[in-house]
């Protein structure tokens, strides 16, 4: 940007407004806004509670935890408190805090009215103890709670330490059926002429050579079948046949169990491949289907 000088050292009245609006604005930026607006000046009816803005630094757990915290502070062993100076700290904060309209709890003020105590029978003259013949130190039954609370503190965070549900991993649940059905292989018509020729070798063995012809019925056959099926278990595939009745019976009693398939009123399965066929009888949905 330039800028114009007249003669006599004064800028030019154009460029001296532009000046002059130029800092107006970058003053008007670090004033806070209303509506878009800058607000130039404090409104007079303004009102701000005294508790609007309030900072603790400090959030103790108990008057153990603010004692503690006292005797961290100032370096000192807990074995050897200083009471007078230790007090006089304690009720700093004890002020403090009922200045700050905090609720300040019953143990608070015990605790108080204890170290009060402690530090006046530290002032007088201690009768020796029966066991020892020492005097009796007014700080022990405190030096012990602080001990005590102390190594509870630290049990305490090493336990917070540890991963919790919900806080640093999720629960996962994952429902796992009792009983998963297992889905048996379908019998193939191999499987069958297997079977079929293993029993054809057994009738075979025991038959004897005899020529006669026989009249043999296929729903007779399918009738026996299914008495032998009656209780709705699963039987073998060779106890469904009469071995010593001969081929032709046989051969008629194996159509018969086609027949029975083909109409449905059977199932014939296995539990593996190559396993041996069971036969039953049909559910009433299948019948139905």
């Amino acid at each position: 940007m330039t800028v114009g000088i007249l003669p006599d050292g004064d800028l030019d009245p154009a460029e001296a407004a532009a000046a002059g609006l130029a800092q107006a604005a970058a003053e008007a930026a670090h004033f806070p806004k209303i509506y878009g607006e800058p607000m130039l000046e404090m409104p007079r009816d303004l009102y701000i509670p005294p508790d609007a803005l309030e900072v603790i630094l400090e959030s103790f757990e108990g008057p153990l935890d603010l004692l503690l915290y006292l005797i961290r502070k100032a370096n000192i062993s807990v074995l050897d408190i200083p009471m007078a100076a230790l007090t006089q700290q304690y009720l700093i904060y004890v002020e403090a805090m009922h200045k700050r309209n905090l609720e300040l709890a019953a143990e608070y003020l015990l605790m108080a009215a204890m170290m009060i105590e402690i530090k006046s029978r530290m002032l007088l003259p201690r009768p020796p103890r029966l066991d020892t013949g020492e005097p009796e130190d007014p700080r022990a039954e405190l030096v012990r709670r602080l001990i005590e609370y102390e190594q509870m503190k630290a049990a305490a965070a090493k336990l917070d330490a540890l991963p919790q549900a919900e806080r640093d991993y999720e629960w996962v649940t994952v429902w796992i059926a009792d009983k998963v059905a297992e889905r048996q292989p379908a019998v193939s018509l191999q499987d069958l002429q297997t079977a079929w020729l293993a029993l054809m070798k057994q009738a075979r063995i025991m038959q004897h050579h005899k020529i006669k012809r026989q009249e043999l019925s296929v729903r007779e056959h399918m009738s026996q079948i299914l008495r032998r099926l009656q209780g709705g278990a699963f039987v073998s595939f060779d106890r469904l046949f009469v071995i010593e009745a001969g081929i032709s019976s046989l051969v008629v009693s194996f159509i018969a169990l086609l027949e029975l398939v083909r109409e449905n009123l059977i199932e014939v399965t296995q539990s593996e491949a190559l396993a041996p066929i069971y036969a039953k009888l049909a559910d009433a949905n299948t019948l139905h289907s």
